[in-house]
């Protein structure tokens, strides 16, 4: 799901391209991201992908979709992030305890994989990936 942007014109050379979506607007990009997601693999990024990643959160935290599992990897990137969100907006009370278990941090490609189907196992569903 690639959009168009004057500083990364190139989408990711690893997508076969009968399966590469072009966006021009983000709004667009992040409905289809909700729409069939499946479970969200997030890397290191910058407002763009912290705009998605919240958007995620924030609607399976608010039962407008349905949950599916968020993992950040890399958790040198991501620590300082969520340790701040555990402090300040957990310690003030503006997200509940419980929102804590909405995403998991993780190292490695096989910790991503093994969160995900863990948690299609305990609804025992499969992702269709």
């Amino acid at each position: 799901m690639n959009i168009d942007l004057p500083f990364e014109q190139f989408h990711n050379k690893y997508i076969d391209r009968d399966k590469l979506l072009e966006f021009k607007y983000f709004f667009v990009r992040k409905v289809m991201f909700m729409k069939y997601s499946q479970g969200y693999i997030v890397m290191p990024g910058g407002f763009g992908t912290m705009d998605e990643l919240f958007e995620a959160i924030t609607l399976i935290q608010t039962g407008k979709i349905a949950r599916f599992p968020i993992v950040m990897v890399g958790s040198e990137y991501w620590s300082g992030l969520f340790e701040w969100i555990k402090e300040t907006m957990l310690g003030t009370h503006y997200i509940s305890e419980e929102d804590l278990n909405l995403y998991r941090m993780v190292d490695t490609a096989e910790e991503a994989a093994e969160h995900i189907f863990r948690f299609y196992d305990k609804y025992l569903l499969k992702p269709n990936f």
